[in-house]
């Protein structure tokens, strides 16, 4: 009887060891690929963040030299500051919008909702570089923006947007909010469709008025959804770079630098890799960072 039992343990060991080295036999191409292109050039570019090189010439060894400029450079301070206030713009400004413009599109019968939900999602697949013009051209001194108001008596709210130190950076946020509130929207909208129509009929019943409703009812249900939009709007306010380099380049002044436009800066025009490389692992550290606490917060019950 123990022989029995050992022989069948056995086998089942090695049906399992077998289906193992089936199953890495299927991951083994997509592991090669994901560390060739991401996990070696990062890789590689921690090993850059540790030296003082031009991209060209010959390098010097500094050790951790690059990532203590950071804390001292007040460019790059600012830099940093820049694009946490951009995940307000990018993040938490179209997620309350997508809120409330998804509440309200399911909670009633709109007639042509598909095609506003397209409408919507447009600036998702429109070049960012497109968008960047467009807005610049809107941002203008002479351009609509200030033409309506001019129109309408406002003519001491005229400025020129793209170019005033206290404007120029919510103007380019602002931007971000327009680009990301319908991705918000539509994945929040595909959430609560799934909200049983019961629920609220039960709620009303009860005496819940639509606030409640959607604080008690919708809210909980879209969590899962709340975390995917997060998650992407946050790493797009973090990586920001083709927005600002087309309608400011970072100025004026320093007024809307971004880490991503720090990296080009020095690498391509100081030939400062080591610094540049350095700003990029703080980057990817702190997206890792801020959507891995997202993410945990979410993944509550």
């Amino acid at each position: 009887m123990s022989d029995g039992t050992t022989t069948v343990g056995r086998s089942a060991t090695r049906r399992s060891a077998r289906s193992g080295w089936v199953a890495w036999a299927y991951l083994a191409p997509a592991l090669i690929i994901y560390g060739a292109f991401l996990l070696f050039p990062l890789g590689r570019a921690a090993q850059y963040s540790l030296f003082e090189w031009d991209g060209l010439g010959e390098s010097t060894f500094v050790g951790l030299d690059n990532y203590v400029e950071i804390l001292f450079d007040e460019r790059l301070r600012v830099a940093f500051w820049h694009a946490l206030v951009l995940v307000f713009f990018y993040a938490v400004l179209p997620l309350v919008i997508g809120l409330v413009l998804a509440a309200l599109l399911t909670r009633s019968q709109v007639r042509g909702l598909g095609f506003f939900r397209s409408v919507i999602f447009l600036p998702q697949v429109i070049a960012m570089v497109v968008v960047a013009v467009t807005w610049r051209q809107i941002y203008a001194p002479d351009g609509p923006l200030n033409g309506f108001l001019r129109l309408i008596g406002l003519d001491s709210l005229t400025r020129p947007w793209l170019g005033d130190y206290t404007f120029t950076l919510p103007a380019v946020g602002l931007i971000g909010t327009w680009v990301c509130t319908g991705l918000v929207t539509v994945l929040l909208m595909a959430g609560m469709s799934r909200v049983p129509r019961e629920l609220y009929e039960a709620a009303r019943l009860d005496g819940s008025g639509p606030v409640r409703e959607f604080f008690a009812i919708t809210l909980p249900t879209v969590r899962g959804e709340i975390t995917v939009a997060l998650t992407l709007t946050i790493v797009a306010a973090l990586k920001t770079f083709d927005l600002v380099y087309v309608t400011t380049s970072g100025g004026p002044g320093t007024s809307t630098t971004v880490p991503s436009y720090e990296i080009y800066r020095r690498a391509f025009q100081l030939g400062d890799v080591g610094v540049a490389t350095a700003v990029g692992i703080v980057l990817t550290i702190i997206v890792f960072a801020i959507n891995g606490v997202v993410n945990m917060i979410g993944d509550r019950k």
